[in-house]
């Protein structure tokens, strides 16, 4: 087995598929309790969502959210069946919750609660068409946050860097003409491209307040335990234990930026030399860490056949 630092990894919004934990939930107690539980939380069935669709319905964001969360803690108990523990986690925006939970921060129960409404406040904040998202790529994020800054100056219209994915991998968010501009001014600076992202609400800016203020006193309400192991949390991107702290990180990501990059530069220089396992569905910070830095390997665990591969790979 490795003898280096485990850092897991929980993917966000956007890696959701139909079919996804099914496998897991097949072969595994652990799993088909930790959807049993979430059921039983929601008042609707989850896992019948997440294993069979519809896919239309698995998008919402209100459904998405809670989605992933649960099949993130799902395959994190699954790992830990096998011995493998955290020294540090991680999440990308929705996966800090799963993150929280690993950490022994929140209760899944609590989570995946949370995430439902999270989503919901989210989905409720800007009415439909009048918020936009773009990856901008091949732009370094300096760049691309004064395009945003510039057209806000310029325009007042809300846009701003949601999601520094990679170092010229960046996320903008916020008004559909905002996004547009500023997109515009970055392609102007030498973007390679800028791609507009199929999402349902403008995450990650300051259109986000109204959630933010609505999701405050629901978090306020859960008890928050200091963390067994660190979190670096998306808007903090250094190491944190503290519940109060973690608790405030959770309520600012709201509308703050997803400092995606920093994140990961954090528990490298913390705690290297590091093994990363994206845990949960999906391959999309995996392929993230190796933008940030290529030396870097990942492994994944979402269904059995990526366990065996990463179990193997450990034992080598």
């Amino acid at each position: 087995m490795s003898t280096q630092a485990f850092a897991f990894l929980f993917p966000g919004q956007g890696s959701q598929a139909v079919g996804m934990g099914r496998e897991l939930n097949d072969n595994f107690a652990a799993v088909r309790a930790v959807f049993e539980e979430a059921d039983e939380a929601l008042g609707f069935r989850l896992s019948s969502l997440c294993f069979d669709g519809p896919e239309d319905r698995l998008r919402l964001t209100a459904f998405t959210q809670p989605a992933i969360v649960t099949v993130s803690v799902a395959a994190d108990r699954v790992l830990r069946e096998h011995g493998i523990q955290p020294a540090v986690v991680a999440g990308h925006s929705l996966g800090e919750y799963a993150a929280l939970v690993s950490a022994g921060v929140l209760t899944f129960r609590d989570a995946v609660q949370a995430v439902h409404a999270r989503g919901t406040y989210m989905q409720e904040a800007v009415p439909a068409g009048q918020g936009a998202m773009a990856a901008v790529l091949g732009l370094e994020a300096a760049a691309v946050i004064e395009a945003c800054a510039a057209t806000s100056a310029a325009t007042g219209e809300t846009v701003s860097a949601a999601n520094l994915n990679a170092p010229t991998q960046i996320v903008i968010s916020g008004t559909v003409n905002g996004v547009a501009q500023a997109g515009a001014l970055a392609k102007e600076a030498g973007a390679k491209r800028v791609v507009p992202l199929p999402v349902s609400a403008p995450f990650h800016c300051a259109l986000m307040q109204p959630a933010q203020d609505r999701l405050a006193p629901l978090l306020a309400g859960l008890p928050f335990q200091d963390a067994q192991v660190p979190v670096v949390p998306n808007v903090l991107a250094q190491p944190e234990q503290q519940g109060d702290a973690l608790r405030r990180a959770l309520v600012q990501q709201v509308t703050g930026a997803v400092r995606w990059v920093e994140c990961m530069e954090a528990v490298q220089t913390r705690f290297a030399p590091v093994q990363w396992i994206e845990v949960g569905p999906g391959k999309v910070l995996g392929g993230l860490l190796r933008q940030i830095d290529r030396s870097l390997s990942v492994l994944n665990v979402e269904d059995s056949a990526s366990l065996a591969k990463s179990l193997a790979s450990l034992e080598q």
